[in-house]
Parts: structure tokens; C-alpha cells; sequence
């Protein structure tokens, strides 16, 4: 005969830790509403997969180095009317287009709320149980190309796999160097029809050749990004400047 006094032990062998400490309580509660057992497991169920979520949410938010505080909430579309959000809160709601490896890249000048956008998106692409990481551009690159130095960069581009959308922001910082401008682009090669990528930059297409290192991978990477991608416009007044300037008008 099983002996109850076991449940405990055996809910934590199984990793079931929400019910582990709801099974009393949610017990007293099936006998006092006559709960069917078929019920009580149900609901037992139902909370530890509620739990699981939320701490896989909560795991995700941890990992993706999204800045807290960018969410579309916070943004002030009164200060940026060109933006539209509309198409930004699908784009952060609706997981379709990362499910598919499409790419996002924004576009506009320095200040006009590029970087808090594609957080922003980031923040609902997590909530739609997806993987993100948010980088500088310039760090992440840094970084694989210690790997590719090392001969260990498909390890490290491997090791991206597991977010479902990288963030790049700031895309023009990086230096016009054969090493690190061979690391970006194997990056953009690697993640194609495989993984989204969401680029903010504040230069045009036209301009890239100051990113890449020749003209021929400045045309293959930017063939690459744009062949299942979203591309969005943000024109404006900077409003750090605009904010400074309210700042020094009050004082």
C-alpha cells in the first residue's frame, strides 16, 4: 500500500515543486467542494504548469540582458509620431515572423528611440515564450572574434542557436576591420533562414560600406538580412535632445 507520508519526497524526485507545496492545501479544499479526483489532479496539474512558465519567463528575462526598464508601455510615441505602434506591438505580440527566421532592422537616426524599440520587442517576444539576447553590436562581435581566433567560432555560433532573436544594436560601431567585420558577417551568414536577427542602426544601407571591410561582403550581408525581413524607418528629432532642452528651459 502507498504510504502518503512518501508524497513529499516523491514530488520532489519528480521535480514537481509546485505541487509539492500545494497538495495539502488544495487537498483540503477538493474534500470541503467534493471534488472528483480526476479535478483535484487537474488542478494540481494546472498549477504546476503555470509555475513552470512563469519561472521559465522569468529565466528567459534573466539570460536576454534586455534593459528593464524599454518596454513598449514606457515609450513615448507623442515624442516619436513616425513610429508606428500598431505594427511595433504585433511585432512584440505575435511570434509568427521569429518562428519563421525573419529579420527586423531599424533604422533612423541617433536618439530617436531605436535601441528602447527593439527591447521593447525583445521584452514581448519573451512573453510569447521566446528566447532573446540584446547586445551591443561591437561586444558581441568582440567576442566571436576572440573565438574565431581561438578556432573555436562555430562553438560560439552554435552556442547563439538557443535564442530564438539577437538583438544587435548600434550596428554601425563596428570597426571597419578584416577581423571583425568577417566575424559579423559569419554571424548574419550563420543566422540566416535560421534565427531572427533585430538590427538597430543609424546608417542607411548606402552607408555600410563603412561597416564591412569590402563591397562584395557588404552586398552579401545585406542580401542575407533583407530576404525575410521587416525593415522600419524612425525619423526625428534626438529625444535625449529634445529632453535635454526641456531640461535647460525649466531650469
Amino acid at each position: 500500500m502507498a504510504n502518503v507520508a512518501a508524497l513529499p519526497i516523491l514530488l520532489k524526485e519528480l521535480h514537481l515543486g509546485a505541487m509539492a507545496r500545494q497538495w495539502e492545501v488544495l487537498q483540503d479544499e477538493a474534500l470541503a467542494n467534493h471534488w472528483t479526483l480526476a479535478h483535484y489532479l487537474t488542478v494540481l496539474c494546472e498549477n504546476e504548469v503555470a509555475h513552470r512558465h512563469t519561472q521559465r519567463l522569468q529565466r528567459y528575462r534573466q539570460e536576454s540582458h534586455l534593459p528593464a526598464a524599454k518596454t513598449l508601455s514606457q515609450f513615448d510615441f507623442g515624442a516619436c509620431p513616425q513610429a508606428n505602434s500598431t505594427q511595433l506591438a504585433q511585432l512584440a505580440h505575435n511570434a509568427d515572423w521569429v518562428e519563421r527566421a525573419d529579420n527586423l532592422l531599424l533604422f533612423g537616426p541617433s536618439g530617436v528611440g531605436k535601441t528602447h524599440l527593439a527591447a521593447a520587442i525583445g521584452h514581448g517576444l519573451i512573453e510569447q515564450g521566446q528566447r532573446v539576447y540584446f547586445t551591443p553590436t561591437t561586444q558581441l562581435v568582440q567576442q566571436l572574434q576572440v573565438a574565431k581566433r581561438e578556432l573555436k567560432l562555430p562553438e560560439a555560433l552554435a552556442r547563439l542557436d538557443k535564442y530564438e532573436a539577437l538583438i544587435l544594436d548600434d550596428i554601425a560601431y563596428v570597426k571597419k576591420t578584416e577581423m571583425e567585420t568577417s566575424a559579423l558577417f559569419e554571424l548574419i551568414a550563420h543566422r540566416y533562414e535560421s534565427g531572427s536577427l533585430i538590427i538597430t542602426s543609424n546608417q542607411p544601407f548606402s552607408e555600410w560600406d563603412s561597416i564591412f571591410s569590402d563591397n562584395m561582403m557588404t552586398v552579401a550581408a545585406i542580401d542575407r538580412l533583407v530576404h525575410h525581413a521587416q525593415i522600419i524607418e524612425i525619423q526625428g528629432e534626438s529625444y535625449r535632445k529634445m529632453q535635454s532642452l526641456r531640461r535647460k528651459k525649466q531650469g
